[in-house]
């Protein structure tokens, strides 16, 4: 089977209105130019693949099982927006201690969601994209080997340097990030064609 690429995305401060532990699905809203670059996404006919740190599960905010109520609202968002959730995966763990050793390798900025996406969904992380509102998400999708983009939005608020915390684009919203994602979807699938 040939592989696709596919856009990864984070949840909160990028795909949606940051509210922290928050899954109650009625107060989930789109963050700004997430409809419009979902649209614009979802036309493109890739898989679009939500990867979300929940450290609110560990921490006793809320139950794992009231994730499944979150995935099904993501799911009506999408479809709202005209695209469609191809897969929703989160780590319930919480972050290591600083100066730790590592912690959970699927937490970002561990990639490990991108790759257990990847294999579910038959996904070229080369030719594949992250976007995300913080470094972890560059990190994590960098680590993958997709290209990434930060949506400079305020939502990094430690700025540390690491190998894998470049990005390869910083944009103001979702909306221009779907702009600069969708051409280098089309570039590649033209290399490839």
């Amino acid at each position: 089977m040939a592989l696709t690429p596919a856009v990864f995305m984070d949840k909160d401060g990028t795909l949606l209105v940051d509210e922290p532990y928050n899954v109650d699905p009625a107060r989930m809203a789109f963050a700004p130019g997430a409809y419009a670059g979902l649209c614009a996404l979802g036309a493109m006919g890739v898989p679009l693949i939500v990867v979300s740190n929940q450290p609110g599960v560990a921490l006793g905010c809320f139950p794992e099982a009231a994730l499944h109520g979150v995935q099904e609202r993501l799911a009506e968002m999408f479809r709202a927006a005209g695209a469609e959730l191809a897969g929703f995966y989160y780590c319930p763990h919480l972050p290591a201690a600083r100066g730790a050793k590592p912690g959970c390798p699927c937490r970002k900025p561990g990639c490990g969601m991108l790759l257990r996406a990847a294999r579910d969904h038959d996904v070229d992380l080369q030719r594949s994209w992250m976007i995300g509102d913080i470094l972890d998400d560059v990190e994590a999708g960098n680590r993958a080997g997709c290209r990434s983009v930060l949506l400079d939005v305020g939502n990094e608020t430690e700025w540390l340097d690491g190998p894998h915390r470049e990005p390869h684009h910083r944009l103001p919203d979702f909306a221009a990030a779907a702009r600069v994602v969708m051409a280098g979807l089309s570039s590649t699938c033209l290399e490839v064609a």
